[in-house]
């Protein structure tokens, strides 16, 4: 897996600022947050866990994404914030709050339970409906993106700017999902002359994004807020464009927590795209 500039162990991963306040205060909360996650995932080992499977939608569940899940809870919201999250019971009070957590703390399960070290933990602030402060660490690779508008982006404490790959779609390098490439969902686009690089967890597509260790990412399947809202804030940061396919602009803590697709990369390149290769 692709390193990026400061590598270093998450443990020893320097903070964004040292400013307390507003934006900055906000990602340092992040960064204390995922490293404490790390820290919680740290007992269970990647592809030798035990799992099962959730009631609700049969997808799977360790004790991993229930002990993240806890750590991250009792770290992050305070009482006037909402809170989303993939393993905890919604919330609706998070309806009537101006600043929501939406995190996802496995984000790439299946790959956790394989042993494929494509997963994170994912961290958005969302203010009035849009992504405004994020972070998504992969602890098995040691990578830590933090970002906010205004702010940048960073990798593993230090600067990192999206690449630029142009207006067409020739020669970029697409993070596509694992699971949508095994199931045949990306064979349309083998002659549209991008690289398809299947990985798992899609907070850490968009993370690899908003770094510059990849050019573009999409889905046009259903996604979860939880799933991009950190990565989406990290796209953001990048000067990078948000959209559904049909062009718009996706919006965060809404009632019901589902996108119907998802896509990120420089705006040149998703017009492009959506020009030649949606519907």
């Amino acid at each position: 897996m692709v390193r990026g500039p400061g590598d270093t162990p998450s443990s020893a991963i320097a903070p964004l600022t040292r400013r307390r306040d507003g934006r900055s205060a906000d990602l340092e909360r992040i960064r204390e947050a995922l490293l404490r996650a790390a820290e919680a995932v740290r007992p269970f080992t990647s592809g030798a866990v035990e799992w099962a499977s959730k009631a609700e939608r049969g997808d799977p569940v360790t004790a991993a994404d229930l002990a993240i899940d806890q750590v991250l809870r009792t770290s992050l919201p305070r009482p006037d914030e909402g809170w989303l999250s993939e393993e905890t019971v919604d919330d609706r009070a998070r309806l009537g709050a101006r600043r929501v957590w939406i995190v996802d703390p496995l984000d790439g399960t299946r790959e956790f339970i394989d042993g494929i070290p494509e997963w994170s933990v994912s961290i958005g602030l969302v203010e009035d409906g849009m992504p405004v402060a994020g972070g998504v660490l992969n602890p098995a690779t040691e990578e830590l993106v933090l970002g906010a508008p205004g702010l940048g982006v960073t990798l593993n404490g230090e600067a990192a700017a999206p690449a630029h790959p142009g207006t067409g779609l020739t020669g970029a390098r697409v993070l596509a999902s694992r699971s949508e490439v095994a199931r045949g969902e990306w064979d349309r686009y083998r002659e549209a002359g991008f690289e398809i690089v299947p990985c798992g967890s899609v907070a850490y597509k968009l993370g690899q994004v908003a770094a510059g260790l990849a050019d573009a990412t999409w889905t046009l399947v259903p996604k979860h807020e939880w799933d991009v809202a950190g990565g989406a804030a990290l796209v953001l940061a990048a000067g990078l464009r948000l959209s559904l396919s049909d062009g718009s602009t996706p919006a965060f803590n809404a009632a019901d927590p589902k996108l119907p697709n998802f896509l990120a990369g420089p705006a040149p390149l998703l017009e492009t795209f959506r020009a030649h290769w949606v519907g």
